[in-house]
This record gives C-alpha cells, sequence and structure tokens, in this order.
C-alpha cells in the first residue's frame, strides 16, 4: 500500500480530478437523459441557428467578445474570435464570428478580413500588470 500512496501523490490524481475520469469510465454509456439533452440540441440547432443562417443567406454570425465561441461548440459549430479593441484600462476584447459545420474556411477569410480592416491587434503592454 505505501508504493500505491507514493505513486498517487506522484501522479497528483486528487488534485487533478481523477475522481470524475474515473466516474465516466464507470458509465454504461448513453443513457435516456442524455440520448433526449442530445435530440433536443439538434432539433433547437435545426430549427435556430442553421434556419436563420440558411434563410438569410448568412456567411457568418458575429457577436461580441469570444463566450460565444463556447455556445457555437456546444452545438458542434466552428467559431473565431479576433481582436476588437482596448477598454479605458487597456484590457482587450474581442468579436467572435459564427458559422454553420462546414464553414471554417470562410469563418477565417471573414476573420482574416476584419482583422486586415481594423488593424486593431498589437503586442502586449506588461507596463500595468496591477490593472490585472
Amino acid at each position: 500500500m505505501a508504493g500505491e500512496n507514493a505513486q498517487t501523490s506522484q501522479e497528483r490524481t486528487a488534485e487533478l480530478g481523477q475522481f470524475f475520469f474515473l466516474l465516466a469510465q464507470n458509465t454504461s454509456g448513453l443513457g435516456p437523459v442524455e440520448k433526449t439533452a442530445i435530440e433536443n440540441m439538434a432539433k433547437l440547432s435545426e430549427e435556430g441557428l442553421e434556419r436563420l443562417m440558411k434563410e438569410k443567406q448568412l456567411d457568418a454570425v458575429v457577436t461580441p467578445g469570444s463566450t460565444a465561441a463556447s455556445v457555437f461548440a456546444i452545438g458542434g459549430y466552428p467559431a473565431i474570435s479576433v481582436p476588437a479593441g482596448y477598454g479605458k484600462l487597456g484590457a482587450p476584447f474581442g468579436i467572435c464570428f459564427g458559422g454553420l459545420k462546414g464553414s471554417e474556411p470562410k469563418l477565417i477569410e471573414i476573420a482574416y478580413g476584419f482583422e486586415q480592416a481594423t488593424r486593431i491587434r498589437r503586442p502586449p503592454s506588461f507596463e500595468r500588470l496591477d490593472v490585472l
């Protein structure tokens, strides 16, 4: 048992969340609740974002900040965030371009075009670390 404890402390399993991996490993796969959630997500995606983009013939949806990237990812959609400006204290903020599955080349083109048109990106300055 002494070797087991030494190994556990070296692997830092408690600190790094091994408990959750063990729980996941012990599941029997997707149950009815998970399958229903996946079906609902697909239906919401088809009737929401996909329908809107197809009906309006949109190449991308633009949102302020980068948090929308998580929302796109949940639905399986690509998104790219780029710098859009700086706040009063110099902290950068961005915008997010999201699109339909398979639209990554178009999103990269749009994001690149935005960056070239705005030239907002600048190297970070470490003069005011107290602001962070």
